[in-house]
């Protein structure tokens, strides 16, 4: 009788939780997702072979963690495909000893694969229950460089900066000037930028030598940018 409900389950919801092999599903998901897409960045390969994603969605949705999509995690939030995730980590060249500042924490998932590979990770999240929630989370996983912190992206952190990269996970109309600011020379930021619910466009900016530099990539989707009220 077990045999037959499990082969039900599998047929009509995938593999059972208890029978699903996560770090298999996380290797083929850089294999197959990620690294076949041409991203070849290694740190950013072996901290998306490490975090566990399953763990920063909702639990019901763990058996479908590692396919390639978005995926819903309450209060209107997303937690962005593997691919995307992925390729925003790259484009900012995150090294031992950065600085990193991420504008929209979610639930964690970001912040934690940049804790993989920098120093410290300084990610901001306006809804309060997934900034707490995202603070509960990475503490409880051993993440002890990063720090949530709640409030208002816009702003940014700039008793913490100047940063070496910042990453933005929600759709701003323009790129917010204390964002820029807060860029160390040399440094990179990438944020997707177009009106709320339509097509973006995620966009490379770099600071050199004092000049902006923009750099129009690919359109996406993602969640509005929301600002505090007060």
């Amino acid at each position: 009788m077990k045999r037959i409900i499990a082969v039900v389950l599998i047929v009509l919801f995938g593999l059972p939780l208890w029978a699903q092999n996560y770090e298999r599903l996380r290797n083929n998901m850089v294999r197959n997702q990620i690294a076949s897409r041409g991203i070849n960045h290694e740190p950013t390969l072996d901290a998306m072979r490490k975090v566990e994603r399953h763990l920063f969605v909702p639990q019901r949705s763990q058996a479908r963690a590692y396919d390639d999509n978005p995926m819903p995690i309450g209060y209107g939030q997303t937690i962005s495909q593997p691919f995307i995730v992925a390729y925003m980590t790259q484009l900012v060249d995150p090294q031992p000893g950065h600085r990193v500042l991420e504008i929209g924490a979610g639930s964690g998932y970001q912040g934690a694969v940049l804790a993989e590979i920098v120093e410290d990770v300084y990610t901001i999240e306006i809804v309060p229950e997934l900034g707490e929630q995202a603070k509960t989370l990475l503490n409880d996983l051993g993440y002890s460089n990063v720090e949530v912190i709640v409030g208002d992206g816009y702003f940014g952190l700039p008793h913490k900066g100047p940063f070496d990269a910042i990453v933005v996970t929600a759709a701003a109309e323009y790129i917010p000037p204390p964002l820029i600011e807060q860029l160390k020379e040399g440094g990179k930021m990438i944020i997707p930028v177009g009106s709320p619910f339509m097509v973006q466009t995620l966009i490379l900016l770099e600071k050199l030598e004092g000049e902006i530099k923009t750099t129009n990539l690919m359109a996406v989707r993602f969640v509005p940018f929301t600002r505090s009220k007060e």
